[in-house]
């Protein structure tokens, strides 16, 4: 009979243990967010050529290290050349743009296509000269952008 009272004071110990562990982990659930929530702000000039703009949709959330953006370019606007050290991926949602990677000829951009830019691959992307255009990007935590020179006139497309 004593080790069946063991046996239950154990096991109560060891529920009310699990209970208090359980109630201090954080509760999970979806979100859903109205995109005229987003926050959206400038993204400056320091590497981008012309107006553009982007909101955080969501940042990194252990354990998932990803993050993503929407960023809409002015007609015109464009990053600089840059490099991201985890890839990135950008998906098309509005207008049309233009991609490049260094020393090949520059992709017009539609809504619907996808770019997977892989690590380290020096690149831009932007608007066209007479159209805006919108994107997700999607990228990974941890990883660092390493911004470069500006796109030329040279590079960038005229239509």
């Amino acid at each position: 009979m004593k080790n069946l009272f063991k046996t239950l004071a154990l096991t109560a110990a060891l529920s009310a243990l699990s209970l208090t562990a359980m109630a201090a982990e954080p509760a999970l659930h979806q979100t859903v967010t109205n995109p005229q929530a987003l926050a959206v702000q400038s993204a400056g000039t320091e590497n981008f050529t012309g107006e553009v703009v982007m909101a955080v949709i969501y940042g990194p959330q252990a354990p998932s290290k990803s993050y993503a953006a929407t960023v809409t370019f002015a007609p015109g606007a464009r990053t600089y050349w840059h490099v991201h050290e985890m890839g990135q991926t950008l998906i098309v949602t509005g207008g049309i743009g233009y991609t490049q990677e260094w020393g090949k000829a520059p992709v017009m951009l539609k809504p619907g296509d996808i770019v997977r830019c892989p690590p380290g691959v020096k690149h831009w992307h932007g608007a066209a000269p007479h159209s805006s255009m919108t994107h997700l990007a999607l990228s990974e935590a941890g990883g660092t952008v390493t911004w470069l020179e500006e796109v030329s006139a040279k590079d960038y497309p005229s239509e």
